[in-house]
């Protein structure tokens, strides 16, 4: 998971022409999602806003980060609206269905918050929840790992991350190896930090050669 900004895209117009009590999700057509999905792709690239997987690989489908049916006044909500992977054992659909009761004040909003203050990805595919979190945030992180179901521990996306960031460790520790100093392994990793910023797993990337 990674902060997105919403700032980044438009507003589709569509989206005014549908209310709540009169029309329902079905009732968007299929030419009105593909613009939304191209607003959507402005903010995220084609990668899974949770997950960060490749929306190529794993399918998709428009989420609604509050479900329609506990809140259904936000069902056209702009800002109710993510691009999720189409994976039922994490991510939008198993929040839906498969992850039990949560509270929503109590999961992380990728455009509101910052998942960098709450997690590390680490090189073994995992997530940990940051040490230093109030006691309050620190619940936030675990739920939302738990809801999104994010860090199975032997899950499909540890082992997706985990070869995401195999070659970059590889690098990394050649470069300890030769004695540079981390600043000096910041600078020669800039460039294939900022080539990743558009890679499936990208923050398991940076945080890796970042956080070492």
């Amino acid at each position: 998971m990674r902060k997105l900004d919403r700032s980044t895209c438009s507003v589709p117009a569509c989206l005014s022409g549908y209310t709540h009590g009169i029309h329902k999700w079905d009732d968007v057509s299929s030419v009105h999602k593909g613009v939304i999905r191209t607003q959507l792709e402005a903010m995220q690239g084609r990668r899974c806003a949770y997950c960060e997987g490749s929306l190529d690989n794993l399918g998709q489908h428009i989420e609604h980060f509050r479900r329609k049916k506990l809140h259904p006044g936000l069902t056209f909500d702009w800002n109710n609206l993510f691009w999720s992977c189409d994976q039922t054992d994490s991510c939008g659909h198993f929040k839906d269905s498969g992850s039990g009761a949560y509270n929503m004040a109590d999961l992380i909003d990728p455009c509101l918050d910052d998942p960098d203050a709450f997690f590390v990805f680490r090189s073994d595919g995992t997530i940990s929840v940051r040490h230093g979190l109030s006691a309050s945030d620190e619940h936030r992180a675990k739920e939302t790992l738990r809801v999104f179901s994010l860090d199975a521990d032997w899950g499909r996306l540890r082992a997706m991350r985990k070869a995401a960031v195999a070659g970059y460790i590889s690098d990394a520790d050649e470069a300890f190896s030769a004695g540079l100093s981390l600043a000096d392994i910041h600078e020669y990793f800039a460039d294939a930090l900022d080539c990743a910023k558009s890679l499936p797993f990208s923050t398991a990337i940076r945080h890796v050669l970042t956080e070492r």
